[in-house]
């Protein structure tokens, strides 16, 4: 007896296998991603900067080490921009990323806590982009 695959049976088996890593994939970047520290001594990540969205979303860098985030813009037409501000934890940080290009941000974070990273950009009289979502976590630990 030979088994035959329905094609429903196939498709219905890939959209679990999607689910199931689209569910992995989630779960881990809601919990934050640790920034390696590279043999130089930077904390080194490339985030992907998308339509209405950076990737990884929550990003954990230690206090009073070197950062480097590299962003990295997916869009073909859509301009964005990396925004966050708080002196007071030695950031303040406004680069643009044009689409298609990569902008490199440098900092070192002297206050533990959590701040919030946007897309401010705004085209007449839509919503900005940190309206439609275009917000991140910058996690920093002692």
């Amino acid at each position: 007896m030979s088994a035959k695959l329905k094609p429903a049976g196939v498709v219905i088996g890939l959209m679990l296998v999607t689910l199931s890593w689209l569910l992995a994939a989630f779960s881990a970047e809601s919990q934050g991603v640790i920034v390696p520290v590279s043999a130089d001594g930077v904390q080194r990540m490339e985030v992907m900067v998308d339509s209405y969205s950076y990737t990884p979303n929550r990003l954990i860098v230690k206090e009073n080490v070197p950062a480097e985030l590299i962003l990295k813009s997916v869009t073909w037409i859509v301009p964005h921009n990396f925004v966050l501000k708080s002196p007071d934890a030695g950031l303040e940080i406004e680069t643009d990323v044009p689409p298609g290009e990569t902008a490199t941000i440098r900092f070192t974070p002297t206050r533990s806590g959590e701040f919030k990273f946007v897309c401010t950009k705004k085209f007449l009289f839509f919503p900005s982009h940190e309206d439609l979502g275009m917000v991140g976590t910058l996690e920093i630990r002692k």
